[in-house]
């Protein structure tokens, strides 16, 4: 629990905010969703990604260094905003739209976000006093090559430190997860670390008067005693900063809910137990909306503290009430003892935590099944790393939309023949025993839609393919009486589509070939009834393939 206290400290950190701040985030939030949520297993806290996107969208309204007080305002409205946004979408039923960042954007989005906190916790690790505030690679980099190169400017004792804390946390937790009967090693050894650590800080720093001529950076003196007094003056939402942070909250709302809701997706599935993303919604948006009027900032479902949850063997919230007391006893009687906690242990908490952020076998998954999807990972990994948080999310959610444009209009059609032995039809590529019927021409368009952007290239691809046919057959002479269009998969169609084929019943009857439409959705067929298409064709409309084969066989070429 006091590892997970250091993390939250960490996170407020990592927000540009006083450690405070994470304690207070870890007990008022937790309380108000135990209340109100539908799920029994996530555990409410701050977390990384979302302390990451605060500080990197609003740093750029108010200098968190020069201007903490007008930076701690800002964070406090926007976290009240993000409230607002959350809570608006479960009430409009608007949870679907936790599900308009792609899985494969996701994937690029959290792992260029942990490199990007990462590059961030090197001003702890490494103790250097002057750091970008930016988080793209390439600023962090010169950042560091700059402080680096001036002696001055860093502290080797932090480094020594961080890396030691980093390796023996890492060590410890592994040797835990191997041997089941050291199992208490993954709780027990960080703490023990931290301990030990601090001891060693004070230690060297005992014969330094001031904090500034420390050897060994520390957190230092952090507030505690009490929850801070209601925050609600803090919040303005009628200056010069409104639009920005109601830019800045819906970003962070959509992220921070996909975020939290992932993680009860994942642990309730483990249990058979079912979540509502739009009642989530709601408890998450009142509990940011009530903690922000209480110095509390953004917080949403933490996986570290629902893993904790669900190891233990919890399966109610009270699990979660009594660590929000706890950390509540911890911010009234325990902060004086972390005065020499070492700023490298916290940098190196927060990189041990972010590690399964990065997930390069479901990266690699990803391009092995859907390149496409590919692209949108990497794009959103490039953009975020590289660029900015909301330029590398625009391009993940843009690949991801034109990929649904690319195969939602992309016109599929497949030449069908007869299974040998049933009345079923199937695509010839598929199953390559299927026959084709002399004097028909099948085809199947698999697409879903048949509009202005798809129409003219179904009708050429289809007279393609019957001149290709004729042209294996060896025949000069048109040898197809029936041209059969099975529109099972197409769920609606446009003016456009219905012309385009129009357009292809006039070239067919020109050469003497008869149209008919099978098995169409009545959305569809409707329509066409509409725009007197089915008169044109002669009424040749069919509930099946098979159906149109056999009445236009048995009509003898005429007219069905």
């Amino acid at each position: 629990m006091m590892v997970l206290n250091l993390q939250s400290m960490g996170y407020a950190t990592l927000a540009q905010l006083s450690p405070e701040y994470g304690l207070y985030s870890s007990i008022i939030p937790p309380l108000i969703y135990a209340m109100l949520a539908s799920s029994r297993e996530i555990v409410i806290g701050p977390i990384a990604v979302d302390s990451m996107l605060l500080s990197s969208l609003i740093r750029n309204l108010k200098d968190p260094i020069h201007d903490s007080v007008g930076y701690t305002q800002l964070v406090l409205t926007a976290t009240f905003l993000v409230g607002v946004f959350q809570l608006a979408f479960g009430l409009f039923r608007f949870g679907f739209l936790v599900d308009y960042l792609s899985h494969a954007t996701i994937v690029g989005f959290l792992a260029a976000a942990a490199l990007g906190i990462g590059l961030q916790q090197l001003k702890g690790l490494l103790g250097i006093k002057h750091f970008t505030n930016k988080t793209d690679l390439i600023s962090v980099m010169k950042s560091v090559c700059t402080s680096l190169s001036n002696q001055s400017e860093w502290h080797p004792f932090n480094f020594l430190f961080g890396l030691s804390f980093l390796f023996f946390i890492l060590f410890t937790t592994h040797l835990g997860r191997r041997n089941k009967k050291l199992f208490w090693l993954s709780t027990a050894g960080p703490l023990f670390w931290v301990i030990v650590f601090s001891v060693i800080a004070y230690r060297i720093n005992l014969h330094k008067l001031k904090v500034e001529d420390y050897i060994v950076e520390v957190l230092g003196p952090i507030k505690g005693g009490s929850l801070k007094s209601s925050s609600l003056y803090k919040i303005h939402v009628g200056d010069e900063f409104v639009v920005p942070l109601i830019k800045i909250g819906f970003t962070i709302a959509v992220i921070s809910t996909t975020m939290g809701i992932s993680v009860g997706r994942s642990f309730a599935s483990l249990r058979g137990n079912h979540l509502d993303p739009n009642k989530e919604m709601v408890s998450l948006g009142l509990m940011n909306i009530v903690g922000s009027f209480t110095s509390c900032y953004v917080a949403t479902g933490s996986l570290a503290r629902t893993a904790l949850k669900y190891n233990a063997g919890s399966e109610t919230m009270v699990s979660s009430i009594v660590m929000a007391l706890m950390v509540l006893l911890s911010l009234r009687f325990l902060t004086g003892l972390l005065y020499f906690i070492p700023k490298a242990v916290l940098a190196a908490i927060i990189l041990s935590a972010i590690s399964g952020l990065i997930d390069l076998k479901k990266a690699y998954e990803i391009w092995k099944v859907d390149k496409f999807d590919f692209l949108a990972c990497i794009g959103a990994f490039i953009g975020v790393l590289f660029a900015s948080v909301e330029i590398g999310l625009a391009i993940g959610v843009t690949i991801s939309f034109f990929k649904i444009i690319m195969i939602s209009i992309q016109p599929g059609i497949r030449i069908v023949g007869k299974l040998p032995g049933t009345y079923d039809f199937g695509d010839v590529e598929q199953y390559p025993m299927a026959v084709k019927i002399p004097g028909f021409f099948i085809v199947s368009i698999k697409s879903s839609v048949l509009c202005f952007a798809n129409a003219t290239l179904v009708r050429k691809r289809i007279e393609r393919f019957m001149t290709e046919e004729e042209v294996k057959d060896d025949k000069e002479e048109n040898t197809f009486k029936f041209v059969i269009i099975d529109t099972s998969s197409l769920m609606s169609i446009d003016t456009a589509g219905i012309a385009s084929l129009e357009e292809l019943n006039k070239s067919l009857t020109i050469h003497g070939v008869k149209l008919a439409i099978a098995n169409p959705r009545w959305q569809v067929i409707q329509k066409l009834r509409v725009a007197n298409f089915v008169d044109k064709i002669g009424g040749r409309v069919f509930l099946s393939v098979g159906e149109a084969v056999e009445l236009c066989i048995g009509a003898k070429m005429g007219i069905v």
